[in-house]
């Protein structure tokens, strides 16, 4: 799970500079309206709290949320499709990419071409998305056997600390796992107890991960999965690469 947890940092890193831009209001107000058709009132929809909590740490304006949720209402509105894209990159990593569109006909080509142009390529529904696991992810400050404890007993299935275990543990950070849809009680009853938690959110986790041993390749996957998260239309990725810290920079 290494391989997620960090390309999971990289994103989140990458978020915060695209969010002093702007850059990333269009795909969150594209998350909120999706969650919302499941219920526009977020205290009944555990999924828009979570895209509206996504948002506010992005500091999306309040208006632009509610217009989000307000498009999930209107009838009129173009109707939002969830796709999931599958694909392979350089060294052989499988990709899963999420989508939020009103246009298919648009995203398809923007995703393929994302891919093709940095050594990669679109599979087969289903030939990648067999090699991830649907989870819970928590990410929290802390690490340590009492916070695997309080974890477990909130009903956690498992949690990867982060960091070298030199570091203080108080400034170091943890990645717990849920199922899905313990999701939303493990995170409420952790943050009850005191955890800070830093994001929550529903991922996909590889079962197993592709170990990238040279810097050219681990700089073709770095491109290829930064261009993709640049698509307005591409809510979230996913991949199971294993890159050493020293190839990230390439």
């Amino acid at each position: 799970m290494s391989g997620h947890s960090k390309w999971s940092t990289i994103k989140r890193q990458k978020g915060v500079k695209d969010a002093a831009r702007g850059a990333v209001f269009t795909r969150l107000g594209n998350l909120i309206a999706i969650s919302a058709r499941g219920g526009t009132d977020p205290s009944m929809n555990f999924s828009l709290r979570l895209a509206i909590d996504k948002a506010k740490a992005a500091n999306m304006p309040l208006s632009n949320i509610e217009r989000a949720i307000d498009r999930a209402k209107d009838k009129n509105a173009a109707e939002l499709h969830e796709v999931l894209y599958e694909g392979y990159g350089p060294g052989g990593v499988a990709v899963l990419v999420e989508c939020a569109t009103d246009n298919i006909h648009r995203t398809y080509p923007e995703v393929r071409l994302a891919f093709s142009k940095h050594g990669g390529n679109i599979a087969e529904k289903g030939s990648v998305a067999f090699q991830f696991d649907h989870k819970g992810m928590i990410r929290v400050k802390g690490s340590g056997d009492e916070l695997m404890m309080q974890a477990l007993e909130a009903g956690a299935t498992d949690m990867h600390e982060e960091g070298h275990p030199a570091t203080d543990s108080g400034s170091r950070e943890s990645v717990i796992y849920t199922e899905p849809k313990s999701l939303a009680k493990v995170r409420d009853i952790l943050r009850d107890g005191g955890v800070d938690i830093l994001e929550a959110e529903l991922t996909y986790v590889p079962n197993s991960t592709v170990s990238i041993g040279d810097v050219a390749t681990a700089g073709k996957i770095m491109r290829m999965m930064e261009r993709l998260e640049d698509l307005d239309d591409v809510t979230t990725t996913h991949v199971n690469f294993d890159i050493p810290e020293e190839f990230l920079g390439s």
